[in-house]
């Protein structure tokens, strides 16, 4: 079994500890009110997008999302929160270096030089993984940033016990082409999905908000071709792809009928960051499909550290 088969079925307890962590860790994460920034590169950054729309939706202050290496240096924000899982990403050690605002590093292991730079850290070894390919740690990160807005995150961790184990609701042999969809929060979801099928599975796959994808992206849905939107789905747009010829998933579809949907109690579709459990396996079935090792992606290394 790959590092990643198992981080990705250990994810429903590490959401629980994640979520317990919150508390203690409330007034590092940004208070009601103050203007945050979030930051990250890579997966980091998708889940620090997905954080900063569900905090602005929860009306607890502006909240903005950058790549490390991107980060505006003239705006001025009360707390900047940086997601690490090494710890030793160049761009995010040189960002807090560079920073004088009040930062928290969110990191795997708390020895490491962003935790060190950082003012304040929260380390959760538990979801630290060997996998180069980042599963768990991210949408652990997501769970305890959830939790801190005050989510109850118990119907979310019942629907991860489901996507860790339901059959997949698309087979990976005759596909050719991958495409995920979101809104609001979500988007950093799909643009997770679609980078966890490119550095698994070295597969073309692509990420756009799901209102914006009939302006233009949805050229290229066709058969043999698949479009999966995360949460929320703009009405008609199922239909839309259909009449292009791709394949349409979505978790109210591939959970909604009773043999599946009993086992969370019914409810569909499944939360969005189940879903993208799903998604990950999907990707890792795509390597195993194409012979390829998911846990040595090709031109990948489980830091970017630049000389």
């Amino acid at each position: 079994m790959a590092y990643v088969d198992e981080e990705l079925a250990s994810q429903p307890d590490c959401w629980r500890t994640a979520a317990a962590l919150a508390p203690e860790h409330a007034a590092v994460l940004g208070r009601p009110g103050e203007r945050v920034a979030v930051t990250g590169c890579g997966t980091s950054w998708f889940m620090a997008m997905a954080y900063a729309a569900l905090r602005e939706r929860a009306g607890l202050g502006e909240t903005d999302a950058f790549q490390a290496s991107e980060f505006p240096a003239t705006r001025r924000y009360d707390r900047v929160v940086a997601i690490t899982r090494s710890g030793t990403t160049t761009e995010v050690t040189d960002l807090l270096a560079a920073l004088s605002t009040p930062t928290t590093v969110i990191v795997g292991n708390a020895d490491t030089p962003a935790a060190h730079l950082a003012t304040d850290v929260v380390a959760m070894p538990f979801a630290d993984e060997r996998s180069v390919v980042q599963t768990r740690f991210a949408t652990s990160t997501l769970a305890l940033l959830r939790a801190h807005l005050g989510e109850n995150l118990e119907d979310a961790i019942t629907d991860a016990e489901v996507a860790v184990r339901m059959p997949l609701p698309v087979d990976p042999a005759p596909i050719e082409q991958i495409t995920f969809l979101g809104q609001g929060w979500t988007v950093g979801l799909a643009e997770e999905a679609a980078l966890k099928c490119r550095e698994a599975a070295t597969f073309w796959a692509e990420a756009y908000q799901a209102m914006d994808y009939r302006h233009g992206p949805i050229a290229i849905a066709a058969p043999r071709r698949v479009v999966w939107a995360f949460g929320e789905i703009p009405a008609g747009l199922d239909e839309t792809v259909a009449a292009a010829g791709a394949t349409f998933v979505h978790s109210r579809a591939h959970c909604g009928h009773t043999a599946l949907g009993s086992w969370n109690g019914g409810r569909v579709p499944l939360d969005p960051m189940a879903d993208l459990i799903m998604a990950q396996r999907f990707a890792v079935a795509l390597a195993a499909h194409r012979g390829l090792d998911p846990d040595a992606p090709r031109n990948l290394t489980r830091s970017v550290v630049l000389a």
